[in-house]
């Protein structure tokens, strides 16, 4: 589901975003990703963007660096999703779908009282992000259906081949990213691909050694 709002540019961002860590997953723009929550601090963190501006940002907890005040480390770049689906179950979960907007850089986590964390985010290196299908003519489309459909034949999965065909390259190429069975630096690195373009190759790449090492010895994905 698309946004409501159209941010033009970075200015019109926030300077200041909640933040909900977690590993492995990946939100990127104009990608959807659904969420159940039940935690009482993202609860909360959920309440307060709906009374605000429904953004939040994704980041990843950064096991390669010191613990801060007792709390995981987060890896420098989120994504900022917007809420544009949300319902309640009754039993106290909230169902949430986030459509990503715009790629942000961690300045500084900001002291806070409430349960979740918030942080100082820049979005300005970061503003192609808002124009949409930027860059898709120059994505090896066919490189990136290849390594798929290889990926599909040695796992065995079923694969709807008439959608695939039919995204166009951004929808592909991040949808493909953000499912892909990674771990946590792979991921981080899909996510700070400079471009499209840049995205689509590592993704190619990252599916190519993931084949090779299953092929090789039946090792476990990279983490």
């Amino acid at each position: 589901m698309a946004s409501n709002v159209a941010y033009l540019d970075a200015g019109e961002l926030p300077g200041t975003l909640p933040v909900f860590p977690l590993p492995g997953a990946l939100l990127l723009p104009r990608g959807q990703m659904p969420l159940n929550i039940f935690e009482p601090r993202y609860l909360a963190m959920i309440d307060a963007a709906l009374r605000a501006d429904r953004l939040i940002g994704m980041i990843q907890p950064d096991a390669s660096q010191a613990a801060q005040i007792g709390l995981p480390s987060l890896y420098q770049v989120g994504c900022a999703g917007r809420i544009t689906q949300f319902a309640e179950t009754g039993d106290g979960r909230y169902l949430v779908q986030l459509t990503g907007i715009c790629r942000f850089r961690l300045v500084e986590e900001i002291p806070a009282d409430t349960l979740f964390r918030q942080v100082r985010a820049d979005f300005r290196a970061f503003e192609a992000d808002l124009e949409a299908r930027r860059g898709e003519e120059r994505v090896r489309r066919q490189a990136v259906i290849d390594a798929l459909r290889r990926f599909s034949e040695a796992n065995r999965l079923e694969i709807d081949w008439d959608n695939i065909h039919a995204a166009p390259n951004e929808a592909l190429v991040n949808a493909l990213s953000m499912m892909a069975p990674f771990g946590v630096a792979e991921k981080q690195a899909l996510l700070e691909a400079p471009d499209l373009e840049s995205r689509a190759d590592m993704l190619v790449a990252l599916t190519e050694m993931d084949l090779v090492r299953d092929a090789g010895d039946g090792g476990t994905r990279m983490q």
